[in-house]
């Protein structure tokens, strides 16, 4: 029963160890917010220079990039209804952003549950056996106790690493979306700027009603 305890305690740590690389590698800041897309983005100020946004999206591939392409495949549309299609673009990017947290999160609550276990029956056997040679031999006991004891403490050392890592890529991504939502807000109010004015110098221009 041991062994089958360590063989999934072993098995935990490397399924959390490859998710932890492969997360860390996906949410590289440049990967996510390329600073070219940036300056491409800061430059763009009206709709002349869409076309130039949209080729250094797609020579950076990223979510910044697909979702600010999202937005400029719907300049025809009104402001509101290119706004809430962009919401729903950021929440699958959002997903795809957190994908894999999940498995450090249940390796976080499993792997102590593990040890336990392992160390329960770890010391259901050791018992049993005292209870058939008795208490004779007390250094073999302690060894045991000891040995026993580390399947408690393989538990705790792969899951502590395992919280930290998911706690900060959470807030990661956390402000990694703030800073797409950030610049995509930016992209939008400057391609619907002019129509913004117009719409405020036709109402300033209208008679008003007694």
């Amino acid at each position: 029963m041991e062994i089958i305890i360590y063989i999934l305690l072993g098995f935990t740590s490397v399924i959390g160890l490859a998710f932890v690389v492969e997360r860390g590698i996906a949410l590289q800041w440049r990967k996510v917010v390329p600073p070219e897309i940036e300056t491409a983005v800061q430059s763009c100020q009206s709709r002349e220079d869409v076309a130039l946004l949209r080729r250094v999206c797609e020579q950076k591939p990223s979510p910044l990039g697909r979702l600010l392409i999202e937005a400029a495949d719907h300049l025809d549309w009104p402001k509101v209804e290119n706004e809430a299609a962009l919401e729903t673009r950021a929440r699958h990017e959002v997903v795809r952003l957190e994908r894999g947290l999940v498995v450090l999160e249940i390796i976080v609550g499993i792997a102590p549950l593990l040890g336990l276990v392992g160390t329960i029956a770890g010391m259901m056997t050791l018992f049993g056996g005292i209870g058939q040679t008795g208490l004779s031999e007390a250094g073999k006991l302690a060894a045991g106790i000891a040995l026993i004891l580390r399947a408690t403490l393989w538990g705790l050392l792969i899951a502590i690493p395992s919280l930290i890592t998911w706690s900060y890529f959470s807030k990661k991504i956390e402000i990694l979306a703030v800073e797409m939502e950030t610049l995509c807000d930016q992209f939008i109010r400057r391609q619907y700027r002019d129509e913004v004015q117009s719409l405020k110098s036709k109402a300033q221009s209208s008679p008003v009603k007694a």
